[in-house]
């Protein structure tokens, strides 16, 4: 069944509930009269990590055993100059670095240099943005992010060589280049826009920065006293017509203050002092060849496009081909009140690597297994409603029970079909401290499957640390039992509330694990 089909089943049969649920939010929340009250205690937080961290007792990572105290405050604190950390990863795909300089009169302005491969290490072309950003109010959408408009003023454009010039006019339509490219010089600036002239040929670039609608910035409080700034900025959509008008509900991954970064960072050092005329070229780092072995967890709480906060946790053992998946869900971007679990397992096969992302490899994921567990009780009569047969056991749903979806081949309400297949691309790193991270390709912004292989992604989603070392460790099948937390939830959003609840017990399951 596809996503929407199940979105359409949930929200006729159990609208009642989820309306009530939504109700009882709002009461909770509150209807304060400022904009920032949306509410307080879910924009303002202050945890620690290691705590925030218990369902991964075993994670030896020297990273996530350090006691670090993250705030985030709203409205958001702008001023400065914020930098990548790393090549970044677009759909498309895309591959650049980001310098934005806010300043206390509002106005900003932005770097973005674009390069021909993954390693950045060949600019293509650059970008300058200048414009002015207000914010408004506190996201009621997304929680714990600070919603913004943004008005551009000039946007310029930098070509690095005939090469890159003639790559980018291939990729536009005649009359751009016609009137646009055969002006442009390369090493000269040419202005793409302004306020006395049209946008021309930007949007047939895929230039946006509808980014600056949904925007969050969080501090690390290190126990020796240091500090770490990052911000987040809202997630691109996947789909390259969508990303002009697309208003974003996710998050890409974070630029870190210039200022309070984490040490060592030569990439950032490359950035930051880097210029339209003069863009920053990427050290060449050593080849990491994908090695999955071990246990996998996210290195921080994740936000998803229609409101998802989530943790994941892999193992993968390389000799049998077997992966287990654990996907714990949050109703608040702290990732400290959980709502519910999926557990998933199959079998994988490593395929060629990537021909458009260079240095990723090609994955074919099959899941054969998969555990649901309800944590608040609409949702358990939302499962109990499914006829007998198709969704578990039948009138057995209850709060904090995991039920095995297997023998029924699926779940009708939840959308998801067993077995399932996925096509995926994984790219393995080596952090700033040459630590090793994964990275597994970026799920569709509109909650479907990369189920062929035209819709494998191009793009990543933030990385996961490895926990144990590289040694395999034995996968567990459901026989032996599983047990989650008790937890409680809460359901977030504004008219778009159906939408989310068909996902997040619909397309979450088949975009997110059914087609591993």
């Amino acid at each position: 069944m596809k996503c929407a089909e199940a979105g359409n089943m949930s929200n006729g049969r159990f609208s009642h509930l989820l309306r009530g649920v939504w109700l009882m939010w709002l009461w909770q929340a509150g209807t304060g009269s400022k904009l920032w009250e949306v509410p307080t205690a879910s924009f303002t937080s202050s945890f620690n990590l290691s705590e925030s961290l218990r369902w991964e007792p075993h994670c030896q990572h020297r990273h996530l055993q350090e006691k670090v105290r993250i705030t985030a405050d709203i409205p958001p604190r702008l001023d400065g100059t914020w930098v990548s950390t790393r090549c970044e990863v677009r759909p498309g795909p895309e591959f650049l670095t980001r310098s934005y300089t806010f300043h206390t009169s509002r106005y900003f302005q932005a770097l973005q240099h674009y390069y021909t491969d993954s390693s950045c290490e060949d600019p293509a072309y650059s970008l300058i943005i200048r414009g002015r950003l207000r914010m408004r109010q506190a996201s009621w959408i997304t929680r714990g992010g600070a919603e913004a408009e943004h008005q551009l003023s000039k946007v310029g454009i930098v070509v690095h060589s005939v090469e890159a010039k003639q790559r980018l006019a291939s990729r536009l339509p005649s009359n751009c280049v016609a009137l646009t490219m055969a002006r442009v010089l390369p090493g000269k600036l040419f202005e793409l826009y302004n306020t006395r002239m049209g946008r021309g040929c930007l949007a047939a670039m895929g230039f946006s920065m509808m980014e600056m609608g949904l925007i969050r910035v969080e501090t690390q409080h290190h126990n020796h006293g240091g500090k770490v700034q990052e911000l987040f900025l809202g997630d691109i959509h996947t789909e390259w017509a969508q990303r002009t008008q697309y208003r974003p509900t996710g998050y890409q991954q974070p630029l870190q203050n210039a200022m309070h970064h984490i040490h060592p960072c030569p990439v950032c050092a490359l950035v930051y002092r880097s210029s339209e005329q003069h863009p920053p070229v990427l050290p060449h780092g050593p080849a990491a060849p994908v090695s999955l072995a071990g246990r996998w967890v996210s290195r921080r709480c994740e936000t998803r496009p229609t409101v998802q906060f989530l943790t994941r946790d892999f193992t993968f053992d390389p000799d049998q081909h077997m992966w287990e998946g654990i996907y714990r869900h949050y109703s608040d971007p702290s990732c400290s009140q959980p709502t519910f679990t999926l557990r998933a397992s199959g079998h994988y096969a490593q395929g060629n690597p990537s021909a458009k992302v260079s240095g990723a490899t090609e994955f074919v994921f099959k899941v054969t297994q998969v555990r649901v567990t309800a944590m608040e009780e609409p949702i358990a009569k939302l499962l109990n409603g499914a006829r007998p047969g198709k969704c578990g056991q039948a009138g057995a749903w209850k709060v904090g029970v995991a039920q095995d979806l297997t023998p029924t081949d699926g779940c009708t309400v939840l959308g998801i079909k067993l077995p399932h297949k996925e096509y995926e691309l994984f790219k393995t790193e080596l952090d700033q401290r040459k630590h090793p991270q994964l990275f597994i390709g970026e799920r569709p912004t509109d909650g479907s499957s990369p189920d062929r292989p035209l819709r494998r992604p191009t793009s990543f989603q933030g990385p996961m640390v490895l926990c144990s070392g590289g040694q395999t460790q034995p996968l567990h099948h459901y026989g032996s039992g599983f047990t989650s937390k008790q937890v409680q939830s809460a359901v977030s959003g504004t008219d778009r509330l159906a939408q989310l609840v068909s996902l997040v017990f619909g397309c979450v399951l088949c975009s997110l694990f059914c087609a591993y």
